[in-house]
């Protein structure tokens, strides 16, 4: 028998049991559906963690703090400095920008509001280094540090935390620490990153931070970009190099600061995201066996009634191969049916749960062809037992069946 002629048995059949070929392909759609729209999730997670680690700066090092214990607690030791920052900025080989920062929590007021946020005295080309656009304003400029101006820059949360509009903020006074600021800029929101948010956060030169608001020389962080075509690592052991001269500390002495590769901060959520990920798409992907053994148990049901018709076909001639093939192709057209009904319904879900939840969904091809492919190895592997046994039916008793 010809495999179009077989193809149109097959919708014959099917046609015939139209409201019993829908509740056999219902568990294929609801199985394809939910293993569509847990990938879209999985990977829409993996793309807003790589968004995250773009926004971080890939290509940034973060030089912070050591620690020392004392009466078994981990205190920092305070032993970075601006000379630092400057020793790395003229001497580290594989450095192309080098940013101190000075971190503390004060307390910000602006009209009858309050806040008890992160103010980062830090330099001009902070914003370049990590990724930070202006969304109103400007940044604060070299002289505004040398001269430690009162000048500030807004994370992108701050006017919303503050009840007023960003744009009208610019040129506006801002109490930090019973100092008068005046805000000269914006930032645009990046979202927050593992548990730190820039966007909460205030900006100010920091020269004016450490003589108007701190006092102190020390800094708690140093931004390191490495430079183009620079290795991590490279970049890494140039710093470790000139910042341990610059301690004075002595061969086999440990480090009194710590070197930070930013990517490690979203390594262990990137990893969560992906084994989250596999686990939602198996729990689915069980839904496709539940709808694959009721598809098989289906096509038993259908050969024991048409046990008369399989023996008349092999009395005009119809060999085992041709019945066997009739019974699979109606297998799998029943499971690539429910397949591609089921892959609109995922993408749809994906949509629906980006739309009215907010979370972050990407419908691959990779993932729509593992979901068809997987439906078509459904139909192949559960309708191959009803199909045998329908092939090896001893014509003469399939024409006595009644």
């Amino acid at each position: 028998m010809p495999f179009l002629e077989t193809l149109r048995v097959a919708l014959a059949s099917m046609r015939g049991n139209l409201f019993r070929a829908a509740l056999t392909m219902l568990g294929v759609i609801i199985g394809v559906a939910a293993v569509i729209a847990m990938l879209a999730l999985g990977r829409g997670a993996q793309r807003a963690v790589d968004e995250q680690l773009a926004a971080l700066g890939a290509d940034v090092l973060t030089v912070t703090t050591g620690m020392r214990w004392m009466q078994g607690v981990a205190r920092d030791q305070q032993t970075l400095t601006v000379r630092d920052a400057e020793a790395l900025a003229r001497d580290a080989r594989h450095v192309s920008a080098v940013v101190p920062e000075q971190t503390g929590r004060q307390q910000v007021r602006y009209g009858a509001r309050n806040l008890n946020v992160q103010v980062i005295g830090t330099r001009p080309n902070h914003a370049e280094v990590n990724g930070f656009r202006l969304e109103h304003g400007r940044m604060f400029t070299a002289a505004d540090d040398a001269a430690r101006r009162r000048v500030a820059v807004l994370g992108g949360e701050i006017p919303e935390m503050l009840g007023v509009p960003a744009e009208s903020l610019i040129g506006q006074s801002l109490v930090i620490k019973n100092i008068a600021f005046e805000v000269v800029g914006v930032h645009r929101r990046k979202g927050a990153i593992g548990f730190m948010n820039p966007d909460s956060m205030v900006y100010i030169p920091l020269a004016t931070s450490q003589f108007r608001l701190t006092g102190q020389e020390q800094v708690q962080n140093i931004s390191v970009q490495v430079a183009p075509g620079s290795e991590l690592t490279q970049a890494m052991v140039d710093i470790e190099r000139v910042l341990r001269r610059e301690h004075g500390l002595l061969p086999g002495r440990d480090n009194d600061f710590a070197l930070l590769d930013r990517r490690q901060f979203l390594a262990a959520q990137q990893q969560t995201t992906e084994i989250l990920g596999f686990l939602l798409a198996g729990i689915a992907s069980v839904s496709l066996v539940v709808g694959g053994i009721g598809i098989m148990n289906i096509m038993l049901v259908t050969v024991t009634e048409r046990t008369r018709e399989i023996g008349i076909r092999k009395a005009l001639g119809a060999t085992r191969g041709n019945i066997l093939r009739q019974f699979l192709v109606e297998s799998v057209l029943l499971c690539l049916l429910g397949g591609i009904i089921g892959m609109l319904l995922g993408a749809g879900a994906a949509r629906l749960l980006a739309r009215l939840a907010g979370w972050q969904t990407f419908v691959s091809w990779e993932s729509l062809a593992l979901a068809f492919g997987f439906s078509a190895g459904v139909g192949l592997l559960f309708g191959l037992w009803p199909a045998q046994r329908a092939a090896r039916l001893d014509p003469i008793e399939a024409l006595r069946h009644e």
